[in-house]
C-alpha cells in the first residue's frame, strides 16, 4: 500500500507542473499532462528507467538524498516534502520550514521594530517581507517584481541597490560565496538552479566570481549604506533564524550611531503616515505615502480602488 500511495503522489506532483516552471522547453508533441517521468528524472539526476519503476510501485530501495532530490524536482512545499518521505519510510535529514510563509505574527512584529530596518529572507537570499524602512534603505524595494527582490540580483545587477552599498568589491563575493555555500543543500532545486542561470546570464562579474567556489559561512558584519534620501548611514547587520539552519531568517539593520537613528526616523518619516493627518497617509504600492506627497501622485495613480487605496503602479520620482 505504501508503494502504491507513493507512486500515485509522485505521479500526481509530477503532472501538476508545466515544462516553463522548471526551465524547460515545451516542443510541439507533449501528449502528457505536467512534465514526462524522462523530465522528473533529469532534474533529480536519477536513472529513467528506476523513476519509472518507482512511479510502477515496483519493490526498490529510495535513499534521502534522492528523496530530496524529487522533492526539490517536482517543487513540493514543506507539508507535501514530508509526505513524500513519510510514504517511502525514510526520515528527513533536512526538514525543510515553510519559508515562503510569512505569518501574520512575522509582519507584526516587522512594524514593530521601525524605524530599525528588518525583513525576511529565506536561504535563497530572496526578501519575501520587508517594514517600510527597509523598503526603502538600499532602494524603493516595492518598484521592483518580486522576482527582483533577492540580494544577489539587486547586488549584481541594479544600479540604485549597486550606488548605496559602500563596500561593493568586498560585498559581491561574500554574498556570492554564501549562496555557493547554501546551495550544496539545493542541488537539484530547479528556484536555486534557475537563479544561477539568470544571474550568470544577466552578470559576468557574477560569473566570474561564481567560477571561483569560494564558499562562506553565514552571519553578520557592520555595514555603512549611502541611502538616497537620508544620506550615510552605519548598521550592525544581524540575522536571527526562524526556524532550522538554512531557513529563513530575520534580518535587522541596527543603527550603530544617533546619526543613523536620526537618519532612519527620518527615513520612515518619509514614507509613514504624517501625525498631523490622523494616519490618514494615501497608500501607493501597498505602502502609505505622506501627504506632502499625494498631490504629485494622484493623477498617476489612476484613480482609487473600491478598497481606498490607489491602483498600483510605480512611483514617477524618487521621495525626496
Amino acid at each position: 500500500m505504501r508503494r502504491y500511495e507513493l507512486a500515485a503522489f509522485l505521479r500526481s506532483r509530477r503532472e501538476r507542473i508545466s515544462p516553463e516552471q522548471v526551465g524547460l522547453p515545451r516542443g510541439r508533441r507533449r501528449r502528457t499532462p505536467g512534465l514526462r517521468r524522462e523530465e522528473v528524472a533529469q532534474l533529480s539526476a536519477v536513472g529513467v528507467t528506476w523513476y519509472t519503476w518507482l512511479e510502477q510501485a515496483r519493490d526498490i530501495q529510495v535513499s534521502p538524498q534522492v528523496l530530496g532530490a524529487l522533492a526539490g524536482a517536482l517543487l513540493l512545499d514543506p507539508t507535501e516534502r514530508a509526505h513524500l518521505f513519510a510514504l517511502a519510510g525514510r526520515a528527513d535529514p533536512h526538514p525543510e520550514a515553510p519559508d515562503a510563509a510569512v505569518t501574520p505574527a512575522l509582519r507584526a512584529i516587522l512594524d514593530q521594530l521601525e524605524p530599525v530596518p528588518a525583513a525576511v529572507q529565506n536561504a535563497r537570499f530572496d526578501f519575501l517581507a520587508h517594514n517600510r524602512t527597509f523598503g526603502h534603505l538600499f532602494r524603493d524595494l516595492d518598484a521592483l517584481p518580486r522576482e527582483d527582490r533577492n540580494s544577489l540580483w539587486l547586488a549584481f545587477t541594479d544600479e540604485a541597490f549597486r550606488s548605496a552599498v559602500t563596500d561593493l568589491s568586498e560585498l559581491l563575493p561574500l554574498l556570492t560565496g554564501k549562496l555557493r555555500a547554501a546551495r550544496a543543500e539545493h542541488l537539484a532545486d530547479p528556484a536555486w538552479k534557475r537563479l544561477v542561470q539568470r544571474l550568470e546570464e544577466a552578470s559576468p562579474e557574477f560569473r566570474e566570481i561564481w567560477a571561483r567556489h569560494d564558499v562562506v559561512a553565514p552571519g553578520g558584519r557592520t555595514k555603512l549604506i549611502r541611502n538616497a534620501h537620508v544620506g550615510l548611514l552605519r548598521f550592525e547587520h544581524t540575522n536571527l533564524w526562524l526556524g532550522p539552519g538554512g531557513g529563513p531568517s530575520l534580518v535587522t539593520y541596527v543603527p550603530l550611531d544617533e546619526e543613523t537613528r536620526a537618519g532612519v526616523e527620518r527615513l520612515l518619516s518619509l514614507v509613514a503616515p504624517s501625525a498631523d493627518s490622523g494616519g490618514a497617509g494615501q497608500w501607493v504600492n501597498d505602502r502609505v505615502l505622506p501627504p506632502l506627497h499625494r498631490a504629485a501622485h494622484r493623477a498617476a495613480a489612476g484613480g482609487a480602488r473600491p478598497d481606498g487605496r490607489h491602483h498600483q503602479r510605480p512611483l514617477p520620482h524618487p521621495l525626496p
